[in-house]
């Protein structure tokens, strides 16, 4: 009798919401499941027919366009489950936005529940990149040879490390939709944002906008060493201070690396444009 052991074939997902880097998602073959968004009562499907670009253009000359998300459905997870099995996965991990923020897990789960494999379903807690960093260090892991159960908890120790800075471009877009929670934008100075459990909490406030790279900039660097930061930014009138903040972070000790990524339909949506800001995590090796 062989004593060989048959390690299963591990295939990733994730939702669009994760904002995952089209080269994170080649390097781990991920499945990204699209988020709907909703424009004016037009619905669009996030990174297949609406790409960043082409959603801030409708804020074009001061236009605030009625914008809504929604979950992915159940049966565009059973497709993309599907073709992880086609492709030879005998086991799927999939990795998403806060269920507190989004109905996309339960999409998931449903999916799942008569699939002929698998499915380990990990909430984050998190959303944006900060889902994608969760899918970076799981695809570290099954390049590895990590089982599902070392994966999951390789993520959910993970998760706690992740912090986030922001600055939201359009405060209404947040209320309005709901992600502000008890959180009171309005008011005197300019709000930098945290979040916690997709919970929003403010970190400071501050004179003016140039003033929130400053607040971001203190906020990674009281995660310590080993560290790498993603900035995020919107659309063109938040890449000037994208890149100042670059250059603030360019300094700090601790800091192994620092990364882009575009903030796209899905967030965009509920932050506006001229959002821009940052996650730090601990570099993923």
């Amino acid at each position: 009798m062989s004593g060989d052991v048959a390690y299963p074939v591990i295939g990733l997902v994730t939702d669009s919401n994760s904002q995952i880097t089209q080269s994170i998602a080649d390097r781990f073959a991920v499945e990204v499941v699209a988020m709907t968004v909703t424009i004016a009562g037009v619905e669009y499907r996030e990174s297949e027919n609406l790409d960043a670009d082409q959603f801030y253009a409708h804020f074009a000359d001061g236009a605030h366009p009625e914008v809504t998300t929604s979950q992915p459905s159940p049966g565009q997870f059973v497709s993309a489950y599907e073709r992880l099995i086609q492709r030879g996965c005998t086991e799927i991990i999939s990795i998403h936005i806060a269920e507190a923020m989004s109905g996309t897990v339960q999409s998931a789960a449903i999916a799942a529940s008569d699939l002929s494999v698998p499915v380990h379903i990990i909430d984050t807690g998190s959303a944006s990149f900060g889902v994608a960093v969760c899918v970076w260090a799981a695809g570290i892991a099954v390049a590895r040879g990590g089982l599902p159960s070392d994966i999951r908890r390789r993520v959910e120790n993970l998760v706690p490390r992740i912090g986030t800075a922001f600055m939201v471009g359009v405060p209404l877009l947040t209320e309005r939709g709901g992600r502000a929670g008890a959180v009171e934008l309005a008011g005197e100075g300019v709000p930098v944002l945290a979040m916690s459990n997709g919970q929003l909490e403010i970190l400071d406030r501050v004179t003016t906008v140039d003033d929130t790279i400053d607040v971001m900039s203190t906020f990674a660097a009281g995660w310590g060493a080993g560290v790498t930061v993603a900035i995020g930014v919107s659309d063109e009138s938040s890449r000037t201070l994208s890149g100042r903040l670059e250059r603030s972070l360019s300094g700090l000790p601790g800091v192994d690396d620092v990364v882009h990524y575009r903030i796209g339909p899905s967030v965009g949506a509920h932050t506006g444009p001229g959002t821009f800001g940052l996650f730090v995590f601990p570099t993923i090796r």
